[in-house]
């Protein structure tokens, strides 16, 4: 599997949970998709081609973004566990293929 496809689990996953999910989880879904865009980006510039450079580049985005404010300690805990749970998630049926 590609980023660009692993990307598109992830974002598939986010809309999916749209029509039922929580205000929280919405926030989080929509907060991450930006994350989530930019580093398949950023990665596809580098040259670094990996499922495993998305998820680290996610997650020194979203630390970054921890460091500068942007997120209150709750939305913290939101968006790293929500963040945490779409990898899980997209891991898994890439398991089962």
């Amino acid at each position: 599997m590609n980023i660009f496809e692993f990307e598109r689990l992830l974002l598939a996953e986010i809309d999916g949970n749209v029509a039922h999910c929580s205000e929280d989880q919405l926030f989080a879904g929509g907060y991450l998709r930006g994350h989530i865009t930019l580093a398949v980006a950023q990665s596809e510039i580098a040259g670094r081609n990996h499922i495993k450079d998305v998820k680290a580049r996610v997650k020194t985005s979203l630390n970054q973004a921890i460091l500068s404010g942007e997120l209150n300690d709750k939305d913290q805990k939101l968006v790293l566990g929500f963040w945490q749970q779409l990898v899980d998630k997209v891991d898994k049926q890439l398991t089962e293929q």
